[in-house]
């Protein structure tokens, strides 16, 4: 067994091991001194040693240099015949190489000029989409829908007020958006659809009816997200001139422009305005092929079949117009619709036909009574003899 040092004997020996340390720690610096200055000696040495190296060869150069101007003044009489001969064939190789410099210089050019006269793109054509307070979770998702479908559009808050439109002409201006499709909701029932190219117009309002969104309809039609789409429109569209208006918004509001960031660089989805009833109905197609075969197609062709159809993916909608404004969200009124029926005049209709049931319940009882007030039956005498 080891024997337990006492307390004084351990404290001692834990001082002699510091010292022993600090003796070979200071042997390492004066080591490390004495590495340092010999290191620094040589390299001084080195330096020396390189810079009269290069004192010796600049001298050597200079000494050649004066023995070549020497030889080269002599020999300058001599080579004077033989570069004149010399020149003849030089500027003979020289003009053919300087047609084909020539050459390739003016396609350069011409390629520079083509890439100076690219136009970069520049998105001209902004939408903003966006709603009123008071809106519904159909009418919500109608908007969503129309997003959706439009990558060039712009997102902005829902409207507070329902009075002063003319507010969204500057909401545009901040937001960089020459279009603006505003959703306006009336008593949570009516939906009003607004069409407008700002600040300057013209603006449309619509009525929109019969909303059936993508989730709702659950068709099977889907298309690529941003692939711009073709635009369907009605003969009609190009023979009466609000009709040309109306068209003229669609094509700037729903069309996407060519080469913008978002789109996709693809053509598989219809949008259909057709007009019925007065009312502009909107509907939205996928174009797909039946078949992808090229002998399949070309048999199909002489047969005089088609290989493309048409599958709804939604949304629809129907538009009823009530005016067309020469402003923005207002202005002079251009065109009225004179056939439009307010949505609260359709119900004070419909309360009125139910009042008229009431009303013509209390009038049959009336008429009933006066009938059997008229037809009274007259005495009999026989009656009374039965009674006795």
């Amino acid at each position: 067994m080891k024997r337990k040092l006492s307390k004084g004997a351990a404290t001692e020996r834990r001082r002699s091991r510091r010292v022993d340390l600090e003796d070979m720690v200071r042997l390492d610096g004066v080591k490390g001194e004495r590495k340092a200055r010999a290191a620094a000696k040589k390299t001084r040495e080195e330096l020396d040693q390189a810079k009269a190296e290069a004192d010796a060869e600049a001298e050597a150069y200079a000494k050649a240099g004066e023995e070549d101007l020497a030889s080269s003044e002599d020999s300058e009489s001599e080579a004077e015949g033989e570069d004149l001969e010399a020149d003849e064939s030089e500027e003979k190789v020289k003009g053919s190489l300087s047609k084909r410099d020539q050459e390739v210089m003016r396609e350069r050019n011409a390629e520079l000029d083509r890439v100076a006269n690219i136009v970069p793109y520049r998105n001209k054509q902004r939408v903003l989409i966006f709603c009123s307070r008071g809106i519904t979770s159909r009418f919500r998702h109608l908007m969503d829908d129309m997003r959706s479908l439009l990558p060039h559009h712009r997102r902005e808050i829902k409207h507070d007020t329902k009075r002063n439109l003319h507010e969204i002409n500057e909401v545009c201006e901040l937001k960089g958006c020459n279009n603006c499709l505003f959703f306006e909701a009336r008593k949570r029932k009516d939906l009003y659809m607004w069409l407008s190219k700002t600040p300057n117009g013209p603006s449309v309002k619509f009525h929109v009816l019969n909303i059936h969104t993508m989730d709702e309809l659950r068709l099977s039609g889907n298309c690529l997200k941003g692939a711009r789409p073709l635009l369907s429109f009605a003969n009609e569209f190009d023979v009466d001139p609000t009709l040309q208006l109306i068209k003229e918004l669609f094509t700037q509001i729903f069309g996407t422009p060519r080469g913008h960031p978002k789109s996709k660089p693809f053509v598989d989805h219809v949008m259909n305005f057709s007009l019925l009833d007065g009312k502009i109905w909107f509907r939205h197609f996928q174009i797909v092929d039946t078949t992808q075969d090229a002998k399949e197609i070309r048999r199909a062709l002489k047969r005089g079949e088609e290989t493309v159809k048409l599958v709804e993916i939604g949304p629809r909608f129907v538009l009823d117009l009530i005016k067309v404004f020469d402003g923005s969200f207002g202005g002079r009124t251009l065109v009225e619709n004179p056939a439009y029926v307010t949505p609260s005049a359709e119900r004070s209709e419909i309360m009125k036909g139910r009042g008229s049931k009431y009303a013509a319940r209390v009038q049959d009882k009336v008429d009933r009574a006066a009938r059997s007030e008229v037809n009274v039956l007259p005495h009999d005498p026989v009656r009374e003899v039965f009674r006795s």
